[in-house]
């Protein structure tokens, strides 16, 4: 059954990606014969990508951050005032085929979908650049890195260790009482791995839809335009945050030494000393880790549940145990 969308389009400096592939999510939506709404959010772009908008798009609602937030704050923006039914994250860099949303309306009869992303494609098609994932563990560490996808086209019960922020369709609801991504991860890295393990842990499903597609513009990627040591500290320094959050008993005690004599030895013994910077950051946001963890506590009390990571990862793999798979 059809549901309302609200689109929510985080951007910066991407005028030139909104005059690509704006046009596509149009079209898709129109296809989908539901009512929408489209919500592009600058976040203090240099460029004029707020004109651009206000001139082609006057249906297009345009909310202007006060400063450059990042990827979390922004989005977080948009949902605040999304009004239907479903919230469709979606980068400015994704091109939408028509029939986008055409595989993805069953998933919401269910009660316990968070949500389902469709499969990436690179823009040349060469290849798949993103689909369901395994949950699993690598040593203490809570990954998500491995791809596969049902070789049954019609399979609809593949689930996802985690919906990508480039491309979720998630129940409205459910996103807003997450409180929507967390913002602990600014400027950007890991709050949609974040969210989506909040989601599981709520007893909230993840799935995975290979018959709906969409394209990648892969350079269009905004953070290609900040140096990119900068880039890993706030990578690795957002990684340690989510094991902070959702690492539990004797792997969260296990955890730090892994971190020292597997990633911050190692590095810096090779050079890479911005490593440091990123665990500084890392301790340094304890008590916002702690909060965080907190409040998904809070949460799973309120829903009754008792989901860990590692029920999450027996769920998935018990999930594939009957299917034939492929992997990437």
């Amino acid at each position: 059954m059809q549901k309302s969308v609200s689109i929510i389009i985080p951007n910066y400096n991407g005028k030139h990606l909104l005059q690509k592939y704006l046009p596509s999510v149009l079209t898709a939506v129109e296809n989908a014969g539901t009512e929408f709404e489209i919500i592009v959010i600058d976040d203090g772009s240099k460029d004029d990508s707020i004109f651009f908008v206000r001139e082609n798009y006057k249906n297009v609602i345009l909310l202007i951050n006060d400063k450059n937030r990042g990827f979390s704050f922004t989005c977080n923006h948009g949902i605040s005032v999304a009004k239907y039914d479903l919230i469709l994250l979606l980068n400015s860099d994704v091109k939408l085929t028509p029939d986008y949303f055409e595989h993805q309306w069953k998933y919401f009869d269910r009660p316990d979908t968070f949500g389902v992303m469709a499969r990436i494609m690179s823009f040349d098609e060469s290849r798949i650049e993103d689909a369901a994932r395994f949950l699993y563990y690598g040593g203490c560490r809570i990954k998500a890195n491995k791809f596969y996808y049902s070789e049954n086209p019609e399979d609809e019960n593949v689930y996802t260790a985690y919906l990508s922020g480039a491309n979720a369709l998630v129940d409205a609801k459910k996103l807003k009482e997450l409180g929507g991504f967390d913002e602990i991860y600014s400027p950007f890295s890991s709050e949609d791995f974040d969210l989506s393990l909040r989601a599981w842990q709520l007893g909230w499903k993840c799935y995975y839809e290979h018959q709906s597609i969409c394209f990648h513009h892969v350079s269009g990627s905004t953070k290609t335009q900040i140096k990119s040591n900068f880039i890993k500290k706030i990578y690795y320094r957002n990684r340690y945050i989510l094991q902070g959050i959702h690492l539990q008993g004797l792997k969260e005690k296990l955890y730090p030494l892994q971190q020292i004599f597997t990633e911050l030895i190692p590095k810096i013994i090779t050079g890479k000393i911005w490593v440091l910077e990123s665990y500084k950051d890392y301790l340094a946001q304890k008590a916002l880790v702690n909060a965080s963890k907190e409040k998904l506590q809070i949460l799973k009390k309120k829903y009754s549940s008792t989901l860990s990571i590692s029920d999450i990862v027996a769920i998935i793999n018990q999930s594939v145990s009957n299917k034939k798979i492929k992997r990437l």
